[in-house]
């Protein structure tokens, strides 16, 4: 190692000074540091290749933090994005310097309010962002709705739809952001159904759009409000509340004319999740004809469900609603895998081909915003 006498000097200072985190900016060849009175700046002076000298330089840092300079890319190698990090040496992977190490920081379960205010200043990017708001502690912290704040201003700028679907979901969460910010959030959503799958995941029964409740069947009151709750009845009641509406509502417009195949199975996972009473099993992996006659048998007088067989021999009307809702509980990429060999294709080519299987959910969707039985 053969930094400049200079360079070397201000290091060892900075280092000393014990700072709170560490960022290397290459293009400018700056080194800063964040401490308990502010930030400081280092100026590097190359003596060799800036590649060269910024390895160089990671080398004394790390060497400082860890006590192993030669170590520190096995050491990296042993770091997962999968939240696996001891908590313990979370402060050290912020003093760094390393891009690679804010993010496994950042993916730590023990990572808390005051840590990610330092990893935040480290490397400000929407992905860790998107990781820290999946951490309790930080959602509920200073930094949730600075983190949530920057996802809004940044979604324009995404172009990884399975991104902004979960930016969307994460923002929403409790206590984040103001209910002007998100009304304006809906309404920005209006073309983009990305936006609105995160909507769907994060408030599947939002009152954002309210609609009428309808009248429900006293069959299904009495099964749902009873002593054990019926499922299937308190999944059919729902839908007649203003939130069941605005769910089946904005379901039917992501599918009208889905971007990429991302959003499509997005959506899917939406309408098992919310109809998920109907198939505790969970997603069948059916094709379109096989869904259809599952959802079929389920609803008839001789289901093996015996609460949907009392059902429907109360309410005959109540049949075609519960197979409907029976049939979106098990959509998923069984229906895709006939139609779309190919994973790139997107648009209006894979809408056209995907019609065999959106038709008949939109089918269902609008059967079940129905007011009349």
């Amino acid at each position: 190692m053969d930094l400049s006498h200079e360079d070397s000097l201000r290091l060892n200072v900075l280092l000393a000074s014990g700072p709170l985190a560490i960022r290397i900016d290459e293009s400018k060849l700056l080194v800063q540091g964040l401490t308990e009175r502010g930030e400081l700046g280092l100026q590097l002076t190359p003596t060799t290749r800036p590649e060269q000298y910024l390895r160089w330089v990671r080398e004394l840092i790390s060497g400082h933090v860890l006590g192993s300079p030669g170590g520190y890319p096995v050491y990296l190698s042993r770091w997962t994005r999968m939240g696996q990090m001891g908590d313990k040496n979370l402060e050290q992977l912020l003093k760094l310097g390393e891009p690679e190490a804010v993010v496994a920081a950042v993916c730590a379960p023990g990572l808390d309010d005051e840590l990610a205010r330092r990893a935040w200043w480290a490397m400000e990017d929407a992905a860790n962002a998107r990781r820290m708001l999946t951490n309790p502690a930080v959602v509920r912290g200073r930094m949730g709705p600075l983190l949530a704040d920057y996802l809004v201003e940044h979604l324009p700028f995404e172009t990884d739809h399975e991104d902004i679907m979960e930016s969307v979901r994460l923002v929403l969460q409790p206590g984040l952001l103001e209910d002007g910010r998100i009304a304006d959030l809906w309404r920005r959503s209006a073309r983009k159904p990305a936006y609105q799958v995160g909507f769907l995941r994060a408030l599947p029964e939002s009152l954002l759009d309210p609609a009428t409740a309808r009248t429900c069947p006293e069959a299904v009151i009495r099964l749902a409000e009873g002593e054990s709750g019926d499922p299937v009845a308190r999944s059919i009641r729902r839908l007649h509340d203003p939130g069941g509406h605005f769910f089946l509502a904005t379901a039917a417009t992501v599918l009208a004319k889905p971007p990429s195949q991302e959003v499509v199975l997005a959506a899917f996972a939406c309408l098992r999740d919310y109809f998920a009473p109907l198939r505790p099993e969970g997603d069948p992996d059916l094709g379109i004809e096989d869904l259809i006659a599952d959802a079929d048998a389920f609803a008839d007088p001789g289901s093996p469900d015996p609460s949907v067989a009392r059902l429907v021999t109360e309410q005959p009307a109540l049949a075609p609603r519960i197979a409907a809702m029976r049939f979106l509980s098990g959509v998923g990429y069984g229906l895709l895998r006939p139609l779309l060999s190919d994973a790139t294709t997107l648009g209006t080519l894979m809408r056209r081909k995907l019609e065999p299987v959106t038709k008949p959910i939109q089918e269902r969707l609008a059967l079940l915003t129905r007011t009349e039985l």
